[in-house]
């Protein structure tokens, strides 16, 4: 069995010094908002090379938080209107209207399926004041581009970085391009937590200020409240297990590369369609995302041989019952890309061996009748 993700292989590697965390978290009989915390918050921060590192209960909360934060400083105001990515995960849309803000959705980029950066201009009106482009499936929008537009235009830049921990242009990481960047360190990340949890990080010491108080129910300072905040804190444990894994995300970015590079090379079926491979630094590999006009042909197939898949995402956004107001929009790129995406395995700790029976399993996949 090639499994799509073996967590338990993956932590296992870690497990004497995740323990070894733990108990002196535990012995220190300090778990929430320590030591552990401001370890971790300036380890991170150093290592996408921002001034501030902000944890948080998880990805969404990060995202949340940081436009809350920015409608608390006047930099946005109710009913504002955020650019992001149709295809996007759909906690990048619930950040949004969560802050009563109004999404306004873009189709992506066919070749990286991030943010067509094209047709950001066209979608701006005299209401929009954020830009937030995802780093899709591990790869690291056009940042460049979305930062001009956004200087050209006077507009906010929010990154989803919850899939792109380490992805990078030119040397600078996810999470210090924009204003800001929400992070998710949900277990099946590349950075994984043990549980939920999550991380903002930017260079705005005001934002900063704020964003420490709304995730402590707003307030700086025991039972003085400035804002209407939450309760969405990093806790001391997770911290603790995130720093030892962090010193490991590197090698393992490695590993993912070698994996998605294997699978470049070797998979030769006219049926599968292989993501875009741009530079190496750019994409972390999170998910390694096939296109097929037979994907549940291809995923019986593949369970056939002891492969697991995942499809990521099924639905977009738009097409979900919970945002039936969006339900008339016509996203046709959106649509065709999440009816035919399927995640192969990109698990850092399965062997060549492996990749050899996902790279021959694809290629010995024909549709029945073709």
């Amino acid at each position: 069995m090639v499994d799509f993700l073996n967590l338990k292989a993956v932590n296992k590697q870690y497990r004497e010094e995740l323990l070894q965390a733990c108990a002196e978290v535990i012995d220190s009989g300090w778990y929430i908002g320590g030591s552990a915390l401001a370890r971790f918050e300036s380890n991170f921060a150093a290592y996408c090379g921002t001034a501030h590192c902000i944890g948080v209960a998880n990805g969404l909360d990060a995202l949340t938080l940081t436009l809350t934060a920015w409608k608390q400083l006047g930099r946005v105001k109710q009913g504002d209107e955020v650019i992001v990515p149709a295809n996007t995960y759909i906690a990048s849309i619930l950040a949004i209207t969560a802050s009563g803000l109004e999404p306004v959705l873009v189709e992506p980029d066919p070749r990286t399926f991030n943010i067509d950066t094209s047709l950001i201009r066209q979608a701006i009106t005299a209401k929009t004041r954020v830009i937030l482009p995802v780093h899709l499936y591990g790869q690291i929008a056009d940042m460049k581009a979305i930062n001009e537009i956004a200087a050209e235009f006077g507009l906010l830049v929010l990154e989803d970085s919850a899939q792109a921990h380490g992805a990078s242009i030119n040397g600078r990481r996810a999470g210090n391009w924009g204003n800001a960047s929400g992070f998710s360190f949900y277990p099946g990340k590349n950075l994984g937590a043990l549980g939920d949890a999550g991380a903002i990080t930017t260079s705005d010491g005001e934002l900063a200020e704020v964003l420490r108080a709304l995730r402590n129910y707003g307030s700086h300072e025991k039972y003085k409240n400035l804002y209407v905040g939450v309760n969405s804190r990093l806790d001391e444990i997770q911290a603790a297990m995130l720093d030892v894994k962090l010193k490991y995300l590197d090698e393992e970015i490695s590993r993912r590369r070698h994996i998605t590079t294997c699978y470049h090379a070797g998979i030769q079926n006219g049926h599968i369609a292989q993501p875009h491979n741009g530079a190496a630094e750019e994409h972390v590999w999170h998910l390694y995302v096939v296109r097929t006009a037979y994907r549940d042909k291809l995923q019986q197939h593949l369970r056939g041989q002891g492969i697991q898949t995942l499809v990521h995402y099924p639905i977009p956004p738009h097409k979900q019952q919970a945002y039936r107001q969006y339900n008339g929009l016509s996203l046709p790129l959106t649509e065709k890309i999440h009816d035919e995406v399927i995640s192969l395995p990109v698990d850092p700790t399965m062997s060549d061996a492996d990749i050899q029976t996902v790279i021959d399993a694809c290629n010995s996949f024909t549709p029945a009748g073709q």
